[in-house]
Protein backbone atom coordinates (compact mmCIF):
# COMPACT_ATOMS: atom_id res chain seq x y z
CA UNK A 1 0.00 0.00 0.00
CA UNK A 2 1.44 3.37 -1.02
CA UNK A 3 1.77 6.35 1.32
CA UNK A 4 -0.38 8.34 -1.08
CA UNK A 5 -3.24 5.84 -0.98
CA UNK A 6 -5.63 6.53 1.90
CA UNK A 7 -8.63 4.52 0.67
CA UNK A 8 -9.66 2.56 -2.46
CA UNK A 9 -12.85 2.34 -4.49
CA UNK A 10 -13.42 -1.12 -5.99
CA UNK A 11 -15.85 -1.73 -8.86
CA UNK A 12 -17.80 -5.02 -8.83
CA UNK A 13 -20.64 -6.72 -10.73
CA UNK A 14 -23.59 -8.15 -8.80
CA UNK A 15 -25.43 -11.04 -10.49
CA UNK A 16 -28.94 -12.16 -9.47
CA UNK A 17 -30.19 -15.57 -10.75
CA UNK A 18 -33.96 -15.64 -11.12
CA UNK A 19 -34.18 -19.40 -11.25
CA UNK A 20 -33.21 -19.94 -7.59
CA UNK A 21 -32.92 -16.38 -6.14
CA UNK A 22 -29.17 -16.80 -5.67
CA UNK A 23 -26.60 -14.03 -6.02
CA UNK A 24 -22.87 -13.68 -6.68
CA UNK A 25 -20.39 -10.78 -6.59
CA UNK A 26 -17.50 -10.67 -9.09
CA UNK A 27 -14.81 -8.00 -9.37
CA UNK A 28 -13.22 -7.53 -12.80
CA UNK A 29 -9.56 -8.46 -12.77
CA UNK A 30 -7.18 -5.52 -13.18
CA UNK A 31 -3.64 -6.41 -14.13
CA UNK A 32 -0.90 -5.58 -11.60
CA UNK A 33 -3.43 -4.25 -9.11
CA UNK A 34 -1.71 -5.98 -6.20
CA UNK A 35 -4.97 -7.17 -4.62
CA UNK A 36 -6.87 -10.46 -5.06
CA UNK A 37 -9.74 -10.02 -7.53
CA UNK A 38 -12.25 -12.15 -9.38
CA UNK A 39 -15.09 -13.93 -7.59
CA UNK A 40 -15.56 -12.17 -4.23
CA UNK A 41 -18.76 -13.99 -3.20
CA UNK A 42 -19.71 -17.26 -4.84
CA UNK A 43 -23.22 -18.00 -6.04
CA UNK A 44 -25.59 -18.55 -3.09
CA UNK A 45 -28.66 -17.15 -1.41
CA UNK A 46 -27.58 -14.14 0.64
CA UNK A 47 -29.09 -13.22 3.97
CA UNK A 48 -30.70 -9.79 4.19
CA UNK A 49 -31.10 -9.49 7.97
CA UNK A 50 -30.73 -11.42 11.22
CA UNK A 51 -34.28 -12.79 10.96
CA UNK A 52 -33.23 -15.16 8.20
CA UNK A 53 -34.76 -13.28 5.26
CA UNK A 54 -32.89 -13.44 1.93
CA UNK A 55 -32.40 -10.85 -0.77
CA UNK A 56 -35.07 -10.87 -3.53
CA UNK A 57 -34.99 -9.14 -6.90
CA UNK A 58 -37.63 -6.76 -5.51
CA UNK A 59 -35.01 -5.46 -3.01
CA UNK A 60 -32.62 -4.35 -5.77
CA UNK A 61 -32.68 -0.91 -7.37
CA UNK A 62 -30.33 1.74 -8.65
CA UNK A 63 -28.89 4.24 -6.14
CA UNK A 64 -29.32 2.06 -3.04
CA UNK A 65 -26.85 0.40 -0.62
CA UNK A 66 -26.93 -3.31 0.19
CA UNK A 67 -24.86 -5.02 2.87
CA UNK A 68 -23.51 -8.50 2.19
CA UNK A 69 -21.43 -10.21 4.84
CA UNK A 70 -20.46 -6.91 6.47
CA UNK A 71 -19.50 -5.20 3.20
CA UNK A 72 -21.66 -2.40 1.83
CA UNK A 73 -22.13 -2.14 -1.95
CA UNK A 74 -23.66 0.91 -3.68
CA UNK A 75 -25.61 0.06 -6.87
CA UNK A 76 -25.09 2.75 -9.49
CA UNK A 77 -26.59 1.17 -12.64
CA UNK A 78 -27.89 -2.07 -14.22
CA UNK A 79 -27.86 -3.64 -17.68
CA UNK A 80 -30.67 -3.44 -20.28
CA UNK A 81 -32.18 -6.85 -19.46
CA UNK A 82 -32.43 -6.04 -15.77
CA UNK A 83 -34.05 -2.66 -16.48
CA UNK A 84 -36.68 -4.19 -18.80
CA UNK A 85 -37.45 -6.99 -16.34
CA UNK A 86 -37.92 -4.72 -13.32
CA UNK A 87 -40.07 -2.26 -15.25
CA UNK A 88 -42.24 -5.12 -16.48
CA UNK A 89 -42.81 -6.13 -12.87
CA UNK A 90 -44.00 -2.64 -11.97
CA UNK A 91 -40.86 -1.48 -10.15
CA UNK A 92 -39.90 2.14 -10.67
CA UNK A 93 -36.15 2.39 -11.18
CA UNK A 94 -34.07 5.23 -9.80
CA UNK A 95 -32.04 7.27 -12.27
CA UNK A 96 -28.58 5.84 -13.02
CA UNK A 97 -25.51 7.28 -11.31
CA UNK A 98 -21.98 7.84 -12.50
CA UNK A 99 -19.43 5.23 -11.47
CA UNK A 100 -17.00 6.63 -8.84
CA UNK A 101 -13.33 6.45 -9.81
CA UNK A 102 -10.48 5.30 -7.57
CA UNK A 103 -8.34 8.38 -6.63
CA UNK A 104 -5.10 6.43 -6.36
CA UNK A 105 -5.59 4.82 -9.78
CA UNK A 106 -6.21 8.22 -11.31
CA UNK A 107 -3.13 9.59 -9.53
CA UNK A 108 -0.94 6.95 -11.06
CA UNK A 109 -2.08 8.00 -14.52
CA UNK A 110 -0.56 11.44 -13.92
CA UNK A 111 3.12 12.08 -14.72
CA UNK A 112 5.62 11.84 -11.83
CA UNK A 113 6.51 15.03 -9.98
CA UNK A 114 10.10 16.18 -9.78
CA UNK A 115 11.51 17.62 -6.56
CA UNK A 116 14.16 20.32 -6.84
CA UNK A 117 16.30 21.37 -3.86
CA UNK A 118 15.95 25.11 -3.15
CA UNK A 119 18.98 27.07 -4.21
CA UNK A 120 19.13 29.15 -1.01
CA UNK A 121 19.87 26.10 1.19
CA UNK A 122 23.02 24.06 0.69
CA UNK A 123 23.07 20.81 2.69
CA UNK A 124 26.66 20.14 1.75
CA UNK A 125 27.75 23.49 3.11
CA UNK A 126 25.89 22.80 6.36
CA UNK A 127 27.53 19.41 6.65
CA UNK A 128 31.03 20.78 6.08
CA UNK A 129 30.55 23.71 8.43
CA UNK A 130 28.92 21.94 11.42
CA UNK A 131 30.39 18.47 11.13
CA UNK A 132 31.01 16.90 14.57
CA UNK A 133 29.38 19.86 16.33
CA UNK A 134 26.70 18.69 18.74
CA UNK A 135 24.59 20.65 21.22
CA UNK A 136 24.13 18.79 24.48
CA UNK A 137 21.17 19.44 26.79
CA UNK A 138 20.32 17.85 30.14
CA UNK A 139 16.60 17.23 30.65
CA UNK A 140 14.18 15.37 32.88
CA UNK A 141 10.87 13.69 32.14
CA UNK A 142 8.48 14.02 35.12
CA UNK A 143 5.82 11.32 35.03
CA UNK A 144 4.96 11.36 38.72
CA UNK A 145 1.37 12.46 38.04
CA UNK A 146 0.56 9.00 36.67
CA UNK A 147 0.37 5.83 38.69
CA UNK A 148 3.81 4.29 39.32
CA UNK A 149 5.38 7.20 37.39
CA UNK A 150 8.76 8.66 38.27
CA UNK A 151 11.17 11.44 37.35
CA UNK A 152 13.85 10.21 34.91
CA UNK A 153 16.94 11.97 33.55
CA UNK A 154 17.92 12.19 29.85
CA UNK A 155 20.59 13.75 27.64
CA UNK A 156 19.36 15.37 24.39
CA UNK A 157 21.86 15.69 21.53
CA UNK A 158 21.17 18.11 18.71
CA UNK A 159 23.40 17.55 15.64
CA UNK A 160 24.00 20.82 13.84
CA UNK A 161 25.18 19.14 10.64
CA UNK A 162 21.75 17.77 9.69
CA UNK A 163 19.33 19.11 12.39
CA UNK A 164 18.73 15.66 13.84
CA UNK A 165 17.92 14.90 17.49
CA UNK A 166 18.98 11.98 19.67
CA UNK A 167 17.74 11.27 23.20
CA UNK A 168 19.88 9.13 25.51
CA UNK A 169 18.76 7.80 28.87
CA UNK A 170 20.93 8.27 31.95
CA UNK A 171 21.14 5.05 33.97
CA UNK A 172 21.91 5.09 37.65
CA UNK A 173 23.55 2.29 39.53
CA UNK A 174 21.20 -0.45 40.69
CA UNK A 175 18.16 1.26 39.21
CA UNK A 176 16.75 -2.10 38.10
CA UNK A 177 16.34 -1.11 34.43
CA UNK A 178 17.75 -2.72 31.32
CA UNK A 179 20.76 -0.74 30.05
CA UNK A 180 19.23 0.52 26.80
CA UNK A 181 21.32 3.54 25.82
CA UNK A 182 18.84 5.27 23.49
CA UNK A 183 15.31 6.39 24.15
CA UNK A 184 14.99 7.81 20.61
CA UNK A 185 17.35 7.12 17.73
CA UNK A 186 18.92 9.97 15.80
CA UNK A 187 16.32 11.50 13.49
CA UNK A 188 14.61 14.70 12.52
CA UNK A 189 11.73 15.58 14.79
CA UNK A 190 8.62 17.35 13.44
CA UNK A 191 7.35 20.32 15.41
CA UNK A 192 4.16 21.22 13.50
CA UNK A 193 2.35 18.81 11.16
CA UNK A 194 -0.01 19.72 8.39
CA UNK A 195 -3.68 19.51 9.22
CA UNK A 196 -4.33 16.51 6.98
CA UNK A 197 -1.35 14.55 8.33
CA UNK A 198 -2.67 14.00 11.86
CA UNK A 199 -3.82 10.48 10.97
CA UNK A 200 -0.57 9.66 9.18
CA UNK A 201 0.78 6.23 10.30
CA UNK A 202 4.02 7.57 11.81
CA UNK A 203 4.81 4.27 13.54
CA UNK A 204 4.94 2.51 10.16
CA UNK A 205 6.21 5.09 7.65
CA UNK A 206 8.69 7.93 7.83
CA UNK A 207 7.41 11.47 7.74
CA UNK A 208 8.39 13.50 4.72
CA UNK A 209 8.46 17.24 4.17
CA UNK A 210 4.92 17.12 2.75
CA UNK A 211 3.43 16.16 6.12
CA UNK A 212 5.48 18.64 8.19
CA UNK A 213 5.09 22.40 8.30
CA UNK A 214 7.98 23.02 10.71
CA UNK A 215 10.85 20.93 12.11
CA UNK A 216 12.59 21.34 15.43
CA UNK A 217 15.68 23.54 15.18
CA UNK A 218 18.37 24.71 17.60
CA UNK A 219 16.39 27.80 18.61
CA UNK A 220 13.62 25.58 20.06
CA UNK A 221 15.94 24.05 22.69
CA UNK A 222 16.09 26.65 25.48
CA UNK A 223 17.27 25.94 29.02
CA UNK A 224 14.44 26.39 31.52
CA UNK A 225 11.59 25.67 29.09
CA UNK A 226 9.63 22.44 28.45
CA UNK A 227 9.88 20.64 25.12
CA UNK A 228 7.45 18.02 23.79
CA UNK A 229 9.00 15.28 21.62
CA UNK A 230 6.99 12.24 20.53
CA UNK A 231 4.32 12.87 23.14
CA UNK A 232 6.75 13.24 26.06
CA UNK A 233 7.37 16.60 27.69
CA UNK A 234 11.01 17.11 28.63
CA UNK A 235 12.20 19.94 30.86
CA UNK A 236 15.69 21.21 29.94
CA UNK A 237 17.52 22.27 33.09
CA UNK A 238 21.15 22.59 31.90
CA UNK A 239 23.56 22.33 28.94
CA UNK A 240 27.32 21.94 28.33
CA UNK A 241 29.82 24.86 27.83
CA UNK A 242 29.93 24.42 24.02
CA UNK A 243 26.17 24.83 23.82
CA UNK A 244 26.34 27.99 25.94
CA UNK A 245 29.01 29.46 23.69
CA UNK A 246 27.00 28.54 20.56
CA UNK A 247 23.84 30.22 21.84
CA UNK A 248 25.82 33.30 22.80
CA UNK A 249 27.35 33.64 19.32
CA UNK A 250 24.35 32.49 17.27
CA UNK A 251 21.33 33.86 19.15
CA UNK A 252 22.91 36.36 21.55
CA UNK A 253 21.72 34.49 24.65
CA UNK A 254 24.51 34.74 27.23
CA UNK A 255 22.79 33.93 30.53
CA UNK A 256 21.43 30.40 30.21
CA UNK A 257 20.48 29.41 33.79
CA UNK A 258 21.34 26.24 35.68
CA UNK A 259 18.16 24.97 37.30
CA UNK A 260 18.34 22.73 40.36
CA UNK A 261 16.11 19.69 39.79
CA UNK A 262 17.56 17.50 42.54
CA UNK A 263 15.07 15.41 44.42
CA UNK A 264 13.95 16.85 47.70
CA UNK A 265 13.16 14.39 50.42
CA UNK A 266 9.46 14.47 51.20
CA UNK A 267 8.46 15.36 54.76
CA UNK A 268 8.10 12.35 57.02
CA UNK A 269 4.62 10.94 57.01
CA UNK A 270 3.06 10.86 60.41
CA UNK A 271 2.01 7.37 61.33
CA UNK A 272 -1.60 7.51 62.46
CA UNK A 273 -3.39 4.55 63.93
CA UNK A 274 -6.80 3.63 62.53
CA UNK A 275 -9.87 4.18 64.73
CA UNK A 276 -10.30 1.72 67.56
CA UNK A 277 -12.82 -0.99 66.66
CA UNK A 278 -13.79 -1.86 70.24
CA UNK A 279 -12.33 -5.38 70.34
CA UNK A 280 -9.65 -6.16 72.91
CA UNK A 281 -7.30 -3.59 74.35
CA UNK A 282 -6.10 -0.54 72.42
CA UNK A 283 -2.44 -1.52 72.84
CA UNK A 284 -3.14 -5.04 71.62
CA UNK A 285 -5.10 -3.87 68.56
CA UNK A 286 -2.39 -1.33 67.65
CA UNK A 287 0.16 -4.13 67.15
CA UNK A 288 -1.59 -5.05 63.88
CA UNK A 289 -0.44 -1.70 62.45
CA UNK A 290 3.23 -2.03 63.41
CA UNK A 291 4.12 -5.38 61.83
CA UNK A 292 2.71 -7.89 59.37
CA UNK A 293 2.82 -10.56 62.06
CA UNK A 294 1.58 -8.81 65.22
CA UNK A 295 3.46 -9.34 68.46
CA UNK A 296 2.07 -8.95 71.98
CA UNK A 297 2.71 -5.53 73.53
CA UNK A 298 5.70 -5.23 75.82
CA UNK A 299 5.03 -5.62 79.52
CA UNK A 300 6.73 -4.11 82.53
CA UNK A 301 8.64 -7.18 83.69
CA UNK A 302 9.99 -5.50 86.82
CA UNK A 303 6.49 -4.49 87.89
CA UNK A 304 5.20 -8.02 87.28
CA UNK A 305 7.99 -9.55 89.40
CA UNK A 306 7.52 -7.12 92.30
CA UNK A 307 3.70 -7.40 92.38
CA UNK A 308 3.30 -11.06 91.50
CA UNK A 309 0.30 -12.68 93.23
CA UNK A 310 -0.68 -9.36 94.85
CA UNK A 311 -4.43 -8.81 94.57
CA UNK A 312 -6.60 -6.08 96.08
CA UNK A 313 -10.17 -7.23 96.79
CA UNK A 314 -13.20 -5.01 97.28
CA UNK A 315 -16.89 -5.58 97.89
CA UNK A 316 -19.17 -3.57 95.59
CA UNK A 317 -22.87 -3.08 94.90
CA UNK A 318 -24.47 -2.49 91.51
CA UNK A 319 -26.26 0.80 90.93
CA UNK A 320 -29.37 -0.16 89.01
CA UNK A 321 -33.00 1.01 88.90
CA UNK A 322 -34.11 -2.64 88.82
CA UNK A 323 -35.24 -3.71 92.34
CA UNK A 324 -33.81 -7.23 91.92
CA UNK A 325 -30.29 -5.78 91.48
CA UNK A 326 -30.20 -3.83 94.74
CA UNK A 327 -29.18 -6.82 96.89
CA UNK A 328 -26.56 -8.11 94.43
CA UNK A 329 -22.97 -7.98 95.67
CA UNK A 330 -19.77 -8.25 93.66
CA UNK A 331 -16.16 -8.91 94.54
CA UNK A 332 -13.66 -6.73 92.61
CA UNK A 333 -10.14 -8.15 92.29
CA UNK A 334 -7.44 -5.71 91.21
CA UNK A 335 -4.22 -7.40 90.07
CA UNK A 336 -1.26 -5.13 90.79
CA UNK A 337 1.07 -6.98 88.41
CA UNK A 338 -0.96 -6.27 85.25
CA UNK A 339 -3.41 -3.51 86.35
CA UNK A 340 -6.28 -5.79 85.33
CA UNK A 341 -9.64 -6.14 87.03
CA UNK A 342 -11.88 -9.16 87.43
CA UNK A 343 -15.39 -9.19 88.92
CA UNK A 344 -16.97 -12.16 90.69
CA UNK A 345 -20.55 -12.39 91.91
CA UNK A 346 -21.02 -14.80 94.84
CA UNK A 347 -23.98 -17.07 94.09
CA UNK A 348 -27.02 -16.57 96.31
CA UNK A 349 -29.36 -19.49 96.65
CA UNK A 350 -32.92 -19.01 95.34
CA UNK A 351 -32.11 -15.49 94.18
CA UNK A 352 -32.94 -16.21 90.55
CA UNK A 353 -29.56 -14.87 89.40
CA UNK A 354 -26.75 -17.14 88.31
CA UNK A 355 -23.60 -16.08 90.10
CA UNK A 356 -20.00 -16.73 89.16
CA UNK A 357 -17.60 -14.86 86.94
CA UNK A 358 -19.08 -11.51 85.97
CA UNK A 359 -16.03 -10.10 84.16
CA UNK A 360 -12.78 -11.79 83.18
CA UNK A 361 -9.35 -10.28 83.74
CA UNK A 362 -9.04 -7.14 81.64
CA UNK A 363 -8.11 -3.49 81.82
CA UNK A 364 -11.03 -1.14 82.36
CA UNK A 365 -11.00 2.30 80.77
CA UNK A 366 -12.17 5.27 82.77
CA UNK A 367 -15.23 7.11 81.44
CA UNK A 368 -14.69 10.31 79.44
CA UNK A 369 -11.19 9.23 78.34
CA UNK A 370 -10.28 9.38 74.64
CA UNK A 371 -9.95 6.25 72.55
CA UNK A 372 -6.51 7.31 71.26
CA UNK A 373 -5.10 7.84 74.79
CA UNK A 374 -7.14 5.63 77.13
CA UNK A 375 -6.78 6.06 80.90
CA UNK A 376 -7.26 2.86 82.90
CA UNK A 377 -8.40 2.43 86.47
CA UNK A 378 -5.55 2.24 88.99
CA UNK A 379 -5.28 1.29 92.68
CA UNK A 380 -5.83 4.91 93.74
CA UNK A 381 -9.34 4.87 92.22
CA UNK A 382 -10.62 2.15 94.60
CA UNK A 383 -11.74 3.21 98.07
CA UNK A 384 -14.89 3.03 100.18
CA UNK A 385 -17.64 5.02 98.47
CA UNK A 386 -15.89 5.26 95.11
CA UNK A 387 -18.01 4.75 92.00
CA UNK A 388 -16.42 2.51 89.35
CA UNK A 389 -17.96 2.45 85.88
CA UNK A 390 -17.26 -0.81 84.03
CA UNK A 391 -18.46 -0.85 80.41
CA UNK A 392 -21.58 1.16 81.17
CA UNK A 393 -22.35 -0.44 84.58
CA UNK A 394 -21.78 1.60 87.75
CA UNK A 395 -20.57 -0.06 90.95
CA UNK A 396 -20.17 1.46 94.42
CA UNK A 397 -17.34 0.18 96.63
CA UNK A 398 -18.74 -0.93 99.99
CA UNK A 399 -15.91 -2.78 101.71
CA UNK A 400 -12.33 -4.02 101.32
CA UNK A 401 -10.18 -6.73 102.85
CA UNK A 402 -7.33 -6.29 105.34
CA UNK A 403 -4.62 -6.54 102.68
CA UNK A 404 -6.01 -3.39 101.03
CA UNK A 405 -5.44 -1.42 104.26
CA UNK A 406 -1.89 -2.73 104.58
CA UNK A 407 -1.16 -1.86 100.97
CA UNK A 408 -2.60 1.63 101.35
CA UNK A 409 -0.54 2.24 104.52
CA UNK A 410 2.65 1.23 102.69
CA UNK A 411 1.77 3.27 99.57
CA UNK A 412 0.12 6.37 100.99
CA UNK A 413 1.54 8.56 98.22
CA UNK A 414 -0.79 6.94 95.68
CA UNK A 415 -3.99 7.67 97.62
CA UNK A 416 -5.79 10.82 98.62
CA UNK A 417 -6.41 11.54 102.34
CA UNK A 418 -10.15 10.96 101.87
CA UNK A 419 -9.49 7.50 100.43
CA UNK A 420 -7.22 6.53 103.34
CA UNK A 421 -9.70 7.81 105.91
CA UNK A 422 -12.63 5.95 104.34
CA UNK A 423 -10.78 2.63 104.36
CA UNK A 424 -9.54 3.05 107.95
CA UNK A 425 -12.99 3.98 109.27
CA UNK A 426 -14.58 1.02 107.56
CA UNK A 427 -12.04 -1.49 108.87
CA UNK A 428 -12.22 -0.05 112.39
CA UNK A 429 -16.03 -0.03 112.36
CA UNK A 430 -16.07 -3.63 111.21
CA UNK A 431 -13.70 -4.91 113.89
CA UNK A 432 -14.59 -2.93 117.04
CA UNK A 433 -18.34 -3.40 117.39
CA UNK A 434 -18.17 -7.16 117.59
CA UNK A 435 -16.67 -7.52 121.12
CA UNK A 436 -18.90 -4.77 122.54
CA UNK A 437 -21.88 -6.38 120.98
CA UNK A 438 -20.98 -9.77 122.39
CA UNK A 439 -20.48 -8.30 125.87
CA UNK A 440 -23.74 -6.44 125.61
CA UNK A 441 -25.48 -9.58 124.53
CA UNK A 442 -23.87 -11.44 127.43
CA UNK A 443 -25.11 -8.87 129.93
CA UNK A 444 -28.58 -8.39 128.55
CA UNK A 445 -29.28 -11.77 127.00
CA UNK A 446 -31.43 -14.23 129.02
CA UNK A 447 -29.72 -17.35 130.29
CA UNK A 448 -26.10 -16.73 129.44
CA UNK A 449 -25.01 -19.99 130.98
CA UNK A 450 -27.76 -21.88 129.20
CA UNK A 451 -26.74 -20.27 125.92
CA UNK A 452 -23.08 -21.26 126.43
CA UNK A 453 -24.08 -24.83 127.31
CA UNK A 454 -26.29 -25.07 124.22
CA UNK A 455 -23.49 -23.75 122.00
CA UNK A 456 -21.06 -26.37 123.43
CA UNK A 457 -23.59 -29.12 122.77
CA UNK A 458 -24.12 -27.97 119.17
CA UNK A 459 -20.36 -27.79 118.57
CA UNK A 460 -19.97 -31.39 119.74
CA UNK A 461 -22.87 -32.51 117.57
CA UNK A 462 -21.54 -30.69 114.49
CA UNK A 463 -18.01 -31.93 115.00
CA UNK A 464 -18.14 -33.99 111.79
CA UNK A 465 -20.16 -31.41 109.87
CA UNK A 466 -18.03 -29.27 107.46
CA UNK A 467 -17.87 -25.77 108.87
CA UNK A 468 -18.09 -22.70 106.70
CA UNK A 469 -15.35 -20.15 107.31
CA UNK A 470 -17.14 -17.15 105.81
CA UNK A 471 -20.31 -17.28 107.96
CA UNK A 472 -19.49 -13.99 109.69
CA UNK A 473 -18.72 -12.25 106.36
CA UNK A 474 -22.00 -13.45 104.87
CA UNK A 475 -23.98 -11.87 107.71
CA UNK A 476 -21.92 -8.70 107.80
CA UNK A 477 -22.57 -8.10 104.07
CA UNK A 478 -26.29 -7.77 104.78
CA UNK A 479 -25.74 -5.88 108.08
CA UNK A 480 -24.94 -2.54 106.51
CA UNK A 481 -25.27 -0.65 109.80
CA UNK A 482 -23.00 -3.12 111.71
CA UNK A 483 -25.65 -3.49 114.43
CA UNK A 484 -25.17 -7.25 114.92
CA UNK A 485 -28.76 -8.00 113.95
CA UNK A 486 -30.49 -9.12 110.75
CA UNK A 487 -34.15 -9.71 110.00
CA UNK A 488 -35.49 -13.27 110.06
CA UNK A 489 -36.10 -13.47 106.31
CA UNK A 490 -32.52 -12.46 105.53
CA UNK A 491 -31.23 -14.76 108.28
CA UNK A 492 -32.87 -17.87 106.82
CA UNK A 493 -31.79 -16.94 103.27
CA UNK A 494 -28.18 -16.78 104.41
CA UNK A 495 -28.51 -20.10 106.26
CA UNK A 496 -29.95 -21.74 103.12
CA UNK A 497 -27.13 -20.38 100.94
CA UNK A 498 -24.54 -21.74 103.44
CA UNK A 499 -26.38 -25.08 103.85
CA UNK A 500 -26.73 -24.73 107.65
CA UNK A 501 -28.95 -27.38 109.31
CA UNK A 502 -31.62 -25.00 110.59
CA UNK A 503 -34.16 -27.84 110.82
CA UNK A 504 -32.26 -29.48 113.69
CA UNK A 505 -33.97 -29.19 117.08
CA UNK A 506 -30.90 -27.79 118.85
CA UNK A 507 -30.39 -25.23 116.04
CA UNK A 508 -34.02 -24.19 116.33
CA UNK A 509 -33.59 -23.69 120.08
CA UNK A 510 -30.43 -21.64 119.46
CA UNK A 511 -32.28 -19.46 116.95
CA UNK A 512 -35.06 -18.90 119.48
CA UNK A 513 -32.57 -17.84 122.16
CA UNK A 514 -30.85 -15.46 119.73
CA UNK A 515 -34.12 -13.83 118.65
CA UNK A 516 -34.66 -10.21 119.70
CA UNK A 517 -38.20 -9.13 119.25
CA UNK A 518 -40.37 -10.43 116.47
CA UNK A 519 -38.17 -9.66 113.42
CA UNK A 520 -34.52 -9.46 114.60
CA UNK A 521 -31.99 -12.24 115.24
CA UNK A 522 -28.60 -11.80 116.92
CA UNK A 523 -26.22 -13.51 114.50
CA UNK A 524 -23.11 -12.92 116.67
CA UNK A 525 -24.12 -15.56 119.28
CA UNK A 526 -25.48 -17.79 116.52
CA UNK A 527 -22.20 -18.03 114.62
CA UNK A 528 -20.36 -18.97 117.83
CA UNK A 529 -21.82 -22.44 117.49
CA UNK A 530 -20.10 -22.88 114.10
CA UNK A 531 -16.67 -21.46 115.03
CA UNK A 532 -13.81 -23.46 116.49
Amino acid sequence: MSTEEHYRIRQVNIYYYLEDDSMSVIEPVVENSGIPQGKLIKRQRLAKNYQGDHYHWKDLNRGIDITIYGKTFHIVDCDQFTQVFLESQGIELNPPEKMALDPYTELRKQPLRKYVTPSDFDQLKQFLTFDKQVLRFYAIWDDTDNMFGECRTYVIHYYLMDDTVEIREVHERNNGRDPFPLLMNRQRVPKVLVENAKNFPQCVLEISDQEVLEWYTAKDFIVGKPLTIRGRTFFIYDCDPFTRQYYKEKFGISDLPRIDVSKKEPPPVKQELPPYNGYGLVEDSAQNCFALIPKPPKRDVLKMLMNDNKVLRYLAALESPIPEDKDRRFVFSYFLATDMISIFEPPVRNSGIIGGKYLGKTKVVKPHSSVENPVYYGPSDFFIGAVIEVFGHRFTILDADDYVLKYMESNTAQYSPEALLSIQNRIHKRETPAPDLESKQTEEGPGVQELDALIDTIQKQLKDHPCTDNIREAFQVHDKEASGYVDKETFFKICDSLSLPVDDSLIKELIQMCSRGEDKIDYCNFIRAFSD
